[in-house]
């Protein structure tokens, strides 16, 4: 892409001019030309009108971020050059978090025997949520996993006895700030 430097032609120039559009970002003071777009003839189709919808509800959310200091300022932290807290909100709105591993080997149905499993997120992993279940599908236990230091393992502590471990199902859901979930099951 081309790049002009110290033009004085365009020095504060914004907006519309014949059907060139003139944007300039605030971070970086950068300006940015494009043709004007041209609305799209008819109703959107079925497809269209949820990705309008979902982009909204992005749009809502980076809002409602950066109008709260504390959620604004952790975003802020993650935005690199050029990007403000509610370019990185809109994008982790885009984003659910991604289990990558679920370790059963230190869970033996004992108290305290622990379950460790592995999450990632483009921005921060809000809580995850455990639930043992037998083959019956009675819930043994659930509860939260709490965050290890290193902000990627999370580690759930059993706090009932499993005396039947054969069949029975772990499931795990990971949340991230913007609500978006996921979800994981293993058998033993």
């Amino acid at each position: 892409m081309g790049e002009s430097k110290n033009n004085l032609a365009i020095e504060g120039l914004s907006g519309q001019v014949g059907n060139l559009v003139f944007r300039r970002r605030k971070a970086d003071g950068k300006v940015f030309v494009s043709v004007h777009p041209t609305a799209h003839e008819g109703k959107p189709r079925d497809a269209q009108q949820k990705i309008n919808e979902r982009f909204q509800e992005a749009v809502i959310y980076g809002k409602s971020v950066t109008a709260d200091p504390t959620t604004k300022a952790l975003y802020l932290e993650k935005a690199s050059a050029g990007l403000s807290a509610f370019n990185v909100a809109v994008a982790d709105f885009f984003n659910a978090p991604d289990i990558k591993e679920v370790d059963l080997s230190a869970y033996n149905g004992q108290v305290d025997s622990t379950i460790k499993i592995k999450v990632l997120d483009d921005f921060k992993v809000a809580k995850v949520h455990v639930k043992i279940a037998n083959e019956d599908g009675s819930v043994v236990e659930e509860g939260e996993a709490l965050m290890q230091a290193n902000g990627i393992h999370w580690i759930y502590s059993a706090t009932q006895l499993n005396d039947s471990l054969v069949g029975d199902k772990i499931t795990v859901v990971a949340w991230d700030l913007p609500n978006n979930s996921t979800v994981k099951e293993e058998v033993l």
